[in-house]
């Protein structure tokens, strides 16, 4: 499900990478992903323990928590494994892996704008966005993006960067699972770039290889309207109204959002909604892949996925809202993605009755 927009620097817009690797988009922490690729963490689980966790699929266990190993498990998967078997972690627990996460974002000083933010979002918008509500498959449970051929699907290309950054917490925190760990990095991502509190809850558990999802579930960015509703209808149909908005939080983690310099580079606002509505757009004439650019200057570049936003009535309509007002944004935002972290978590595992709201480095510092 999307996530919004970010904006990378001051010199034009990408809306969505066509061919090339995707550059992603930043919010305070300054968000990029590379191109290159780290092989998924061998582990494969099995279930050692069970928890009780809440509502939302985004959880973590809080009392005894679920690891899936296989016969191939490694010496990391077996500490991993006898980790989570000796420890119940608590809201505090997880305090302290989102402030390694959000520390770690900023130093990415060679990387792209300088931030790991964009990537490390669009790792956990990746990770979620492949369930299926007919078969109930897919979704954040079983973080499967660690397993081919699913880390290899061309809409992953260069999330082997944000993994590859993943597992170095991982390797601080054992106990967490990976589809916990993922999340709970978007989460980071989003506030951490001064946008919108996400709740949050542990409780996923992680899978085997058999369990990675097919390719093709993940939004196309030259397909059109018809194509964004039926990947975001096969998530559920109560997602599908805030299309414009998960297309617009895909895009900001799928390119940079170059928005004039109207805002901070690494900063979550609605800009892109109000670059949709103030700018002409034509398409582009070049043998290239399928996209269009600003009359005016040429500079920004916007996919066909982002055009439906503003050309298709039933989604028009929402992005026109966004654009007019910031906060009515953040507030759809919020519950969007925290609804799109919990696809494909059973009720039953969240460690908590109710999301939790973690707290910003900033605010840690008051």
């Amino acid at each position: 499900m999307s996530f919004s927009l970010l904006r990378a620097s001051v010199r034009r817009t990408a809306f969505r990478a066509a061919a090339a690797a995707p550059r992603t988009v930043a919010n305070t922490p300054r968000f990029a992903f590379r191109k290159y690729s780290t092989p998924p963490p061998e582990e494969k689980a099995k279930s050692n323990t069970g928890l009780i966790i809440g509502a939302v699929a985004a959880v973590v266990l809080g009392g005894g928590y679920f690891y899936f190993a296989s016969s191939g498990d490694d010496d990391a998967a077996v500490k991993s494994a006898k980790a989570s078997a000796k420890f119940a972690p608590t809201q505090e627990d997880y305090q302290k892996v989102y402030n390694k996460i959000a520390e770690m974002l900023d130093e990415a000083d060679d990387y792209d704008d300088g931030s790991y933010g964009p990537v490390v979002l669009r790792l956990a918008w990746h990770a979620s966005g492949t369930y299926d509500v007919a078969s109930n498959t897919g979704g954040s449970n079983y973080a499967t993006m660690r397993f081919e051929p699913e880390s290899l699907h061309g809409a992953n290309a260069g999330l082997n960067v944000a993994r590859g950054i993943m597992e170095k917490i991982k390797v601080q925190f054992p106990w967490i699972s990976y589809g916990d760990l993922w999340t709970l990095g978007g989460v980071a991502a989003v506030q951490e770039m001064a946008g919108p509190k996400i709740p949050w809850r542990p409780g996923r558990i992680d899978g085997f290889a058999e369990h990675v999802t097919p390719d093709g579930r993940l939004p196309d960015a030259s397909q059109g309207a018809a194509h964004l509703r039926a990947i975001f209808g096969r998530m559920g149909k109560s997602l599908l109204s805030l299309v414009p908005m998960l297309s617009a939080a895909a895009t900001l983690t799928d390119l940079d959002l170059l928005a004039h310099g109207r805002s901070p580079p690494t900063t979550l606002t609605n800009d892109y909604f109000k670059l949709l509505f103030t700018e002409s757009w034509v398409w582009k004439k070049w043998t290239g892949p399928k996209q269009l650019e600003d009359k005016s200057t040429k500079t920004l570049m916007m996919l066909p996925t982002d055009y439906v936003v503003i050309s298709d009535k039933g989604f028009k309509k929402f992005a026109k809202a966004y654009a007019d007002d910031n906060e009515l944004f953040f507030r759809d935002f919020s519950a969007v993605v925290a609804k799109l972290f919990e696809l494909g978590v059973p009720t039953q595992q969240f460690a908590s009755s109710e999301p939790w709201i973690m707290k910003t480095l900033d605010e840690q510092k008051q």
